[in-house]
């Protein structure tokens, strides 16, 4: 199975279903899989014009979400070109170390990416073409020396061609081995790594979800909400309902998802557990302020309370699969009870992503359910307790990293992909997570922070003499912030104040501006939200690393006694 055999296989069975529901300047709009296949044929010749050439040209994707990120992908992927897909919110330093590691030939993106692009092109001359999605003014201008091109532009230039036989996207095909994407992670070692995903690995990874989530039909709405090029996202809300034939429909914005479900009423929502804590407490708000809500869950009438909350999400909704991190138990067994069928699902970009899923009507909340039918896993030098690191090995798995020998011999055990999470398998095959190996940070919306490369930007600061960047819980919330914890260079700081030594409270102040200063490249998300600068030298090993698992926990803020 390839992402162009799905494609192909949809469009051929219901070309008048409604593949796409969007905001279109101010009203709603819909596209049937035909025309949503006639813009993807267009896409694709608009990228053979340019001389792409399949299987040897990347090309980067940088767009928020919205019909243009899928018809786009599915062009050049559909084509057999590799697709990088990129944060729209990552800084120009980061942006130009993927576009440059990746060494992609093109880029469609937003016109509003043109100011990052005119910084950092210079430095890529390996990306010779640039196409902008709503940027007809910004394109009639060159852009650091290179020419680009208005993306309606180019379709309309190309229609005709697209239709007839022979055209660009049906001269090329993908096979399974066939690399799809390359997605960047956070590395440990500061830099970005790119997993090199083929068709074959999302193909068996939706093969292997469908044998956990088998009722996923035709008439199901999934609502997109998370970014696309989370790789959670990218498969749980495009290649599954790609796949089955199913609507997909795109939120305005974060700040509308209330609106949005109400009036797209979608049936399937693919969410991290930030969306759903945060969906969830507002029902329990309602909840707590109706006395008749109460005594109907004091009575055993979840469902009748449930019915409200329901039609409060569209009314239609039967499916809520949570992903991307773990979600409080209180939020999944509080769903369950007001009768919304939520499951939770765990994965990681270097399997395509998921690896386990929660079966509707047979979910334990607090564990991630099953490992998918189609591959295996195994739990590597388990402790007394049965609790050893969770490993993967399957068609799901990456081929490695681009251009990485060394990170990729370090992501596996022989044929099995580490995950570095540490987990237990019960007699019933029910997987829970019991924590983590890697240094790794997880925040609330699923995003990675690997504090290796935020330490490493604050210590080119040389005020600062030792750094350690941890995850911190705060009041009981699921998923971790960033948290530092550092020690001042007295030296430097005294040569910088001759002739007055700066008071204590001048050297914290000083330090926390040096965090905030040096931390400024990199995304928001890894910021450090919680500082702390210390006194005594942090605790070093005999090979002078910092005892990182010393601090871990130093941070966490004590949860507050919460109503129930």
């Amino acid at each position: 199975m390839t992402i162009r055999t799905m494609l192909d296989a949809t469009v051929q069975k219901a070309p008048g279903a409604v593949a796409l529901r969007f905001c279109c300047r101010g009203a709603w709009a819909a596209r049937t899989y035909g025309e949503f296949y006639s813009r993807i044929r267009q896409a694709a010749e608009a990228a053979g014009r340019l001389g792409i050439v399949p299987g040897r040209d990347p090309v980067a994707l940088l767009l928020e979400n919205g019909p243009e990120w899928m018809e786009i992908y599915a062009a050049l992927a559909g084509a057999g070109v590799t697709v990088v897909p990129i944060d729209p919110r990552l800084r120009p330093r980061e942006i130009a170390y993927i576009l440059g590691n990746a060494e992609a030939a093109a880029i469609f993106t937003s016109g509003r990416q043109r100011d990052c692009l005119q910084e950092i092109l210079p430095e890529l001359p390996c990306l010779r073409h640039l196409v902008l999605v709503d940027g007809a003014e910004a394109a009639r201008t060159p852009c650091a020396g290179r020419s680009c091109r208005d993306y309606e532009t180019a379709l309309g230039e190309v229609a005709a061609a697209a239709a007839a036989p022979g055209a660009w996207f049906d001269r090329h095909r993908p096979g399974p081995e066939t690399v799809a994407s390359i997605i960047y992670t956070s590395g440990t070692t500061g830099k970005p790594k790119g997993a090199v995903l083929t068709h074959g690995n999302f193909g068996a990874d939706i093969e292997g979800s469908f044998g956990i989530i088998s009722d996923l039909r035709p008439a199901d709405s999934f609502l997109v909400v998370l970014p696309l090029f989370h790789a959670f996202s990218f498969t749980a809300n495009f290649l599954m309902p790609l796949c089955r034939g199913s609507s997909m429909c795109f939120v305005e914005s974060l700040r509308t998802v209330g609106d949005d479900l109400r009036a797209l009423r979608p049936t399937v929502l693919m969410a991290v557990p930030l969306l759903v804590e945060k969906i969830y407490d507002r029902i329990e708000g309602g909840i707590r302020a109706s006395a008749l809500a109460r005594l109907l869950l004091k009575l055993g009438l979840g469902r009748v309370v449930g019915a409200t909350v329901r039609k409060s999400l569209g009314g239609r909704l039967r499916l809520l699969l949570v992903g991307g991190a773990p979600c409080p138990v209180r939020v999944l067994q509080g769903f369950r009870r007001l009768g919304v069928n939520i499951i939770e699902g765990y994965g990681l970009t270097e399997a395509s992503p998921v690896v386990s899923l929660s079966r509707p009507g047979d979910a334990r909340p607090g564990t991630i359910g099953y490992k998918l039918p189609n591959i295996e896993v195994r739990l590597a030098e388990p402790d007394g307790q049965g609790v050893g690191e969770l490993q993967v090995r399957g068609p799901i798995v990456m081929k490695g990293y681009y251009r990485d020998a060394a990170a990729t011999a370090e992501a596996f055990d022989g044929p099995w992909l580490r995950t570095g999470d540490l987990a237990s398998i019960d007699a019933d095959g029910f997987i829970t997570i019991r924590g983590r190996r890697k240094a790794l940070i997880v925040n609330r919306e699923g995003k990675n922070i690997y504090p290796e490369e935020v330490e490493q930007c604050i210590a080119r600061n040389p005020a600062v003499l030792d750094v350690v960047v941890v995850g911190y819980h705060e009041g009981g919330e699921t998923g971790e912030k960033v948290g530092a914890i550092l020690t001042p260079n007295l030296t430097v700081i005294q040569a910088q104040h001759p002739g007055v030594a700066p008071p204590w409270a001048a050297v914290e102040a000083l330090l926390r501006q040096a965090v905030h200063d040096q931390c400024r490249d990199l995304a928001d998300y890894k910021h450090p939200r919680k500082i702390e600068v210390r006194r005594d030298p942090l605790e070093r090993t005999s090979i002078q690393k910092i005892r990182r698992v010393v601090y871990q926990g130093q941070l966490d803020v004590a949860c507050s006694p919460r109503m129930d």
